[in-house]
């Protein structure tokens, strides 16, 4: 990567960041108060009747559900939104014809897309120790899985973006699709609570390894093994950039 072309990065994940600055209260204050709802109603009006779950509290045992829900959305909206807006204004030509490489512009929306990300998921944890106490086994692979996660999603929403035609397609696939699989996929409750028959329709959720991994770097067990949610997760991301490399490729949707 050339001097010109690192600016030229480092100069849309600045345009990106200060986004998220200026949409301060919709983009961090909004997360925290819907994160205080959540344990209000979930952590202390359910909580209290369901007691533990697998030798956990309920308040806790939500904790990765909850930040995973709000990383999910938060990821694919800002990197989907990020590289929707250059598509309708026009300015997306002006970025293919610039000197700046697939992979350099990839890097520079959805670096800034994950930064964002995870900073949401790391201040919905803290605002959690308003309410519970959470325990972290694996703080270092939690942070690691975060940050992955993040880019996961956000690659998924860079993928959205380019596909979109409108701003209502924008939203067809966070709300439709992803939203109801964060819920059926294990946010608020372990997957063991279903009979066998529905236990075994949700594992073909993809979304059911992502929290359980995630689930696991704070209390060291999940609903399947970590070696299955690293695989999952890995297999995410490549899907994602072999979809992104293909997009570039061809120019689908991007130069017409």
């Amino acid at each position: 990567m050339s001097d010109n072309n690192l600016r030229g990065v480092w100069a849309i994940y600045k345009f990106e960041l200060a986004r998220f600055r200026r949409t301060f209260w919709t983009s961090l204050v909004l997360p925290v108060l819907t994160t205080a709802l959540y344990f209000i109603v979930f952590g202390s009006a359910i909580g209290s009747r369901m007691g533990e779950v697998g030798n956990v509290s309920y308040g806790a045992f939500i904790v990765p559900g909850l930040i995973m829900l709000s990383m999910f959305t938060e990821s694919i909206g800002n990197s989907s939104f990020g590289i929707y807006m250059p598509k309708w204004t026009g300015t997306i030509y002006e970025l293919l014809s610039s000197p700046l490489s697939a992979f350099e512009t990839v890097l520079a929306y959805v670096g800034a897309a994950a930064t964002k990300s995870v900073i949401i998921g790391l201040i919905i944890l803290a605002t959690s120790t308003f309410f519970i106490q959470p325990r972290v086994d694996h703080p270092v692979l939690m942070l690691g899985m975060m940050i992955l996660i993040a880019i996961a999603f956000c690659l998924f929403g860079f993928i959205i973006g380019i596909w979109a035609k409108n701003f209502e397609q924008l939203q067809v696939i966070p709300l439709l699709v992803v939203y109801p699989l964060t819920f059926l996929g294990g946010a608020f409750y372990s997957i063991t609570m279903l009979p066998p028959f529905w236990q075994t329709l949700t594992l073909f959720n993809p979304v059911v390894y992502l929290i359980s991994g995630f689930r696991w770097t704070f209390f060291g067990e999940g609903d399947v093994s970590i070696g299955v949610s690293m695989g999952a997760l890995a297999l995410f991301l490549t899907l994602c950039l072999a979809v992104i490399f293909w997009m570039f490729r061809t120019g689908y949707r991007l130069k017409s």
